[in-house]
Formats: C-alpha cells, structure tokens, sequence
C-alpha cells in the first residue's frame, strides 16, 4: 500500500513479552457513524463558537496561558507541567507490557472499552510481529497487558483477528462498578413461562452476523436531512392508541408465534465457512467479544 493511503498510526511503541520487543503501531479499529451537528446562531446561520473564560475575571484566556491542575482539596490546586507527566511515564511509556496469557472467555466483556489494530513497524519488527501472531493463535489465549497512552496507564487485552494483533483497551477492576442495589430480589418463576421464554429464545437463536444489523435512525435521520434541505417539512407521525397490556403468558405465547412464522418466512442463509472467521475464533479463543467492537 502506497505510503500516503496507509492509515495514520495514533501511537508507536513496542510489545514486550519477556526479553521479547516486537515494534508496533497502534490504529484506530473503529469508525463510528455518529452524526455530528453543530449549534448555529437561529438568526444568522452562525455557527457558535468555544470561548475558554477564566472564572475569577470572566475574561477569555489564550491557548498559551493554560495549565493542567489536580484538585488535592476543595479550590486547592497543584499545577502540573509537561515535565511532571513525563516523568510519571517512566522508562517503558513507549511499551506493550504482556503480563499474562489468559483463556479469552474467562474475560467478562464488561471490561472492554474501545478496539485498536497493532501493526507492525517495517523491516526487523516484522519477523517478530509473525512469530508473535503464529504463536498466539496456535495457544488460542490472549494476552493481558498494560500501555501508557494519553497521560494515563491502560490496561489491555491483545488477541489475534485475522492475521492482525488487536488491542482491547479495557477497564481496570476497580472502575466496573459494583451491581449491588441493581439484582432483582429472589422472586418465584413460573415454570410453564420459564419453558416458554427459554422457547423464545431458541426461535431466536443463530450465528453472530455482523452485517445483518444496520443503524436505522441514523438512516432516517440522514433522510430527514435531505428533506429538509429540498425545503420539504417534516411530518411526526401521531402515535397509534395500542391495545391494553396482555397477561405474561399470552404475551410470550404471541412473541414465539410471531417469532416462528417470521423465521419460515425469512429462513437463515447457508452457513459460510471462511478462513478469516476461523483465524479470527482462533485468536478470541472461541469466545464473543463485546456488543460493540
């Protein structure tokens, strides 16, 4: 790939496995679809701009004359210098540490926050970038690790997907907070509905399609766009009065009814076995990732 097409590499730095470096670059996996507005002026089409003010004098503040500062107690700031964070980094701010391999399905994807790509860097770190993705797809585990990126240290879970080592930026343990107050209290289940939603959720069941779920409101909300600038109104459409709410039972008797005829009626497609979802089972260690990637 031409030098100008490549993706552009938002960290560089190196996977240490032991006395093992393999060099890197980090990439952003994911392109989200969000929809960006910006506020305008009602009046003039004016969009709005961002004016940092200093809340002692109100007056606007340049660029050059802001610090950072850590709050130790109420209004009591220490301000910090580019030296300070860099000194926190220490020796190894440029390092992948693998601290453990561990069985992919043991890690709760709770944990996982936002997907990178780790290429290689040209030349030597090639050959042991290969050794490391060969080596980590034959044990089938993923490794646990920690980087420094962004002035914070980051925990990180690397597995192999497609002939590419991916890194998983998780959360530490003590960021998940705890369900407590959340669980539902003990509560009797009926056994015929519990047959009945387990039922359900077998006329729901099939293989993980990434390509079958498509962002709708965003397509609306692009068409909506497109009204609006041909000069057309848009039209809310009345809510419909719906039907009073049925009893548990007739209610998971209709859904898997429903269910059923929707799946004669739109049978799944053939199983495709290729050689990328096997790589990549292989490097998750067979187990899903989270909801989003």
């Amino acid at each position: 790939m031409p030098a100008s097409n490549r993706p552009r590499a938002v960290w560089t730095g190196a996977i240490s496995f032991g006395l093992v470096n393999a060099p890197v670059r980090m990439y952003t996996a994911i392109a989200e679809k969000d929809l960006r507005f910006n506020q305008l002026h009602e009046t003039d089409g004016g969009r709005i701009g961002y004016v940092k003010v200093c809340k002692v004098d109100n007056e606007p503040v340049p660029a050059d004359e802001i610090v950072k500062g850590y709050e130790v107690s109420k209004g009591e700031y220490v301000r910090m210098t580019d030296e300070d964070f860099e000194a926190a980094r220490g020796e190894q701010h440029r390092g992948i540490t693998i601290h453990d391999f561990v069985p992919a399905d043991q890690i709760d994807p709770v944990y996982f926050e936002r997907t990178y790509y780790l290429g290689p860097e040209e030349g030597a770190g090639e050959a042991i970038y290969a050794l490391l993705v060969e080596a980590m797809e034959r044990s089938g585990l993923s490794a646990i690790a920690t980087y420094v990126h962004h002035d914070r240290e980051n925990l990180a879970c690397l597995r192999v997907r497609d002939g590419v080592i991916t890194l998983e930026k998780m959360f530490f343990e003590d960021e998940i907070r705890s369900i407590d107050g959340i669980v539902p209290g003990s509560t009797k289940v009926d056994a015929k509905q519990l047959k009945m939603a387990e039922d359900l959720i077998g006329a729901y069941t099939s293989d993980f399609e990434p390509e079958r779920y498509k962002d709708t409101y965003r397509e609306r909300l692009l068409a909506i766009v497109d009204q609006k600038r041909q000069g057309k109104t848009t039209k809310v459409p009345e809510p419909e009065a719906g039907p009073s709410a049925p009893d548990l039972l007739t209610a998971l008797t209709a859904s898997l009814d429903a269910a059923r005829a929707e799946r004669q009626k739109s049978p799944k497609p053939a199983k495709k076995a290729t050689a990328s979802k096997s790589r990549a089972k292989a490097g998750a260690g067979g187990s899903s990732r989270r909801k989003t990637a």
